[in-house]
């Protein structure tokens, strides 16, 4: 293992650390129990078969938007589409199963690829405004996500509305269609294994693929990209089509596998939760299962602490926000950094040395 590696492992490991004493300490002064709200957080998703569900059932979701930015961020693209795309997949999953009748092993496999293909037209739409308007990704990216927001309403209100019920959702997702759970008493689905797939195929994209190392040339310069002969467009382009076609996918597979009718009338927030995950993984999407486990637990763990203690579950957003910083702080650490570079620099001179 390199010294970056070493190093990223590191400096991840001790902001999650500092940042969970941070919290620990908060609680402390907040609670009427403290000792009972922090245990209850640290091993609260371990008591049940139930709870531990709760977790994974939790990272499915957290995984797809983690690789889907994975990938898009490779390119230095910060577009934030992917809520917009994870919207719609669920959105275009549970239209076409409301409205088609189709055979059981095949039902779920074609409303989660249209699902897939709905999500990369939305993130293409901001690539594209940037490739032919020099727009802001950002800017354009984020007013796509109210954009799909408003029109998954209007789409559910007027079309996928069901009269016969007391509520703003949709008519019934039919059982053919819907992601059987895989362990008895949890809701824990065959999506887990999409999900791991996706982050497999995520690497191996990005990592083992002529595309995937254009992609990361890009990210890093573009203009040397450029002057290296890639084609800094066409990879940038096919870096947010396949982004937005994991977060598609994810969208849908959360709705065959956790929902019976979309419900969806606001943002979900799986895009922002991506940019925490994937700076955990470090761009990474073989890494982003982990960081996605990590997420859901802590979470899990801070909604059974505020129901047995005084402490809101708002402190895991603390915990998040410190860690975000720490990891993406340049100077944090940077002088053990060069220390490690040091060493690794003379004990390769000296075996140079040696060999002569």
């Amino acid at each position: 293992m390199n010294s970056n590696k070493k190093y990223d492992i590191l400096r991840t490991v001790l902001s999650i650390g500092i940042a969970l004493l941070i919290s620990f300490i908060i609680i402390f002064l907040t609670s009427d129990e403290p000792v009972k709200a922090i245990l209850e957080l640290l091993i609260g998703p371990l008591k049940s078969t139930r709870r531990i569900g709760n977790v994974i059932e939790a990272a499915i979701p957290l995984i797809f938007a983690g690789v889907g930015v994975s990938i898009m961020f490779s390119a230095n693209q910060i577009n934030l589409a992917g809520e917009g795309s994870f919207h719609i997949g669920g959105l275009v999953a549970t239209f076409i199963a409301v409205n088609t009748a189709m055979p059981a092993g095949i039902s779920p496999l074609i409303c989660i690829l249209i699902a897939g293909l709905f999500g990369s037209f939305i993130t293409a739409i901001p690539a594209v405004m940037k490739i032919k308007t020099d727009s802001d990704v950002l800017v354009s990216s984020l007013m796509m996500n109210y954009l799909v927001t408003f029109f998954a309403n209007y789409v559910l209100n007027y079309y996928l509305r069901d009269p016969k019920v007391g509520a703003v959702v949709s008519y019934a997702i039919p059982d053919v269609t819907q992601l059987n759970s895989i362990i008895p008493g949890t809701r824990i689905h065959i999506g887990l294994f999409i999900a791991l797939a996706a982050a497999g195929f995520g690497y191996v994209f990005l990592h083992k693929t002529k595309i995937g190392y254009e992609i990361r040339v890009t990210g890093e310069n573009a203009d040397y990209a450029k002057y290296s002969g890639i084609n800094v467009l066409k990879v940038t382009l096919i870096s947010q089509l396949i982004g937005g076609l994991i977060f598609g996918i994810g969208g849908g597979v959360e709705m065959l596998g956790m929902y019976e009718r979309f419900s969806w009338t606001n943002s979900l927030g799986y895009g922002w939760d991506a940019i925490i995950i994937t700076t955990l993984a470090k761009n990474n999407p073989l890494y982003v299962p982990v960081a996605a486990f990590f997420l859901a637990y802590i979470r899990t763990g801070a909604s059974k602490m505020s129901i047995v203690s005084n402490v809101p579950m708002e402190i895991v957003t603390v915990t998040q926000g410190i860690i975000i910083l720490l990891i993406v702080a340049e100077q944090f650490l940077s002088k053990y950094k060069h220390k490690m570079i040091a060493k690794e620099a003379k004990a390769a001179l000296g075996n140079i040395k040696e060999a002569e």
